[in-house]
């Protein structure tokens, strides 16, 4: 499939970057759309061709990429002037892989549907550091056929793939599990902060939750960043506030009454108001700390 599909991708950055590297490494023709010259020099250095415009994009790709930070993006790239919609043709797949309102990417599927165009939802779970290992999560929704096109592109990038239906299921998934790993940091937090009121240590606590049956692979590849205290973000506060915008406003449209959810997003949200907006949304045990009492460690 390689020496023949032309992939186009639209959306250069934390994510973007290390998928279509890897894409790029497997050996497919690879056109990028990147308005920040920065993000896109050193896949161009690696041998991606540059497209300046959506219309350039569609012309030369076969299958079009979108890893983009928002609804309000997605629907400028799909619906603004010179967007996909208008430059788009029959026989094209789209291929849109980012965190977005199931509402949005409904939009979408009637514009393409409308050309012609496959259209297929595939938001991942993982980090950047899977992305670039090629270990990333799929969760695909859209005609079945256009996905067992994809998979060897999604194979470059991921080491588990679900198809899990026909229209928006892939989209709800993906809140769906942005709401647990949101809710295990707010969650964790409060449980340390008890625990070292207990006079028990952070490591002592983490390796012990690591090998019991709450064990997850999020609390073990957060569990050096706590130890540590190394808030850098994989994933920022408010990327998370984003994200729980979303569930909740998916939430009303079908009438689900999400209690803890909206209690958590107004944890992220004294986290911003606190100045940790940019920090990993792990943050939230030490605002746990402080709310009891104890004054977090200073980071060495």
């Amino acid at each position: 499939m390689n020496e023949k599909v032309s992939v186009g991708w639209a959306g250069i950055g934390k994510m973007g970057a290390p998928m279509s590297r890897r894409v790029l490494d497997a050996g497919y023709r690879l056109h990028v759309y990147e308005p920040l010259p920065e993000n896109r020099a050193t896949i161009v250095a690696e041998g991606a061709d540059v497209a300046h415009t959506l219309e350039d994009l569609a012309a030369v790709s076969d299958v079009v990429i979108l890893t983009i930070p928002n609804d309000a993006v997605l629907r400028d790239l799909i619906f603004g002037a010179g967007g996909l919609a208008g430059v788009m043709k029959a026989g094209q797949t789209l291929i849109e892989m980012s965190t977005v309102s199931p509402a949005i990417s409904a939009e979408v599927n009637e514009a393409m549907a409308a050309l012609g165009v496959a259209y297929l939802r595939a938001p991942v779970s993982g980090s950047t550091a899977t992305a670039s290992a090629g270990t990333l999560s799929v969760m695909a929704s859209g005609p079945e056929q256009a996905y067992k096109n994809a998979e060897p592109i999604f194979e470059c990038f991921s080491a588990r793939r679900f198809y899990v239906g026909q229209a928006e299921e892939a989209r709800y998934l993906k809140l769906v599990l942005n709401a647990m790993v949101g809710a295990t940091s707010a969650l964790l937090g409060e449980a340390l902060t008890l625990g070292l009121k207990g006079n028990l240590s952070l490591d002592t606590m983490l390796n012990v939750i690591c090998e019991s049956a709450v064990a997850s692979p999020l609390i073990a590849y957060k569990r050096d960043l706590l130890v540590q205290r190394n808030f850098d973000p994989a994933f920022s506060v408010a990327q998370m506030m984003k994200d729980f915008d979303l569930i909740l406003d998916a939430a009303r449209a079908d009438h689900i009454p999400m209690y803890m959810a909206s209690m958590i997003r107004q944890q992220y949200e004294a986290a911003y108001a606190e100045g940790l907006a940019e920090k990993d949304f792990f943050v939230l045990f030490e605002q746990s700390e402080r709310l009891a009492g104890i004054v977090p460690p200073v980071a060495e």
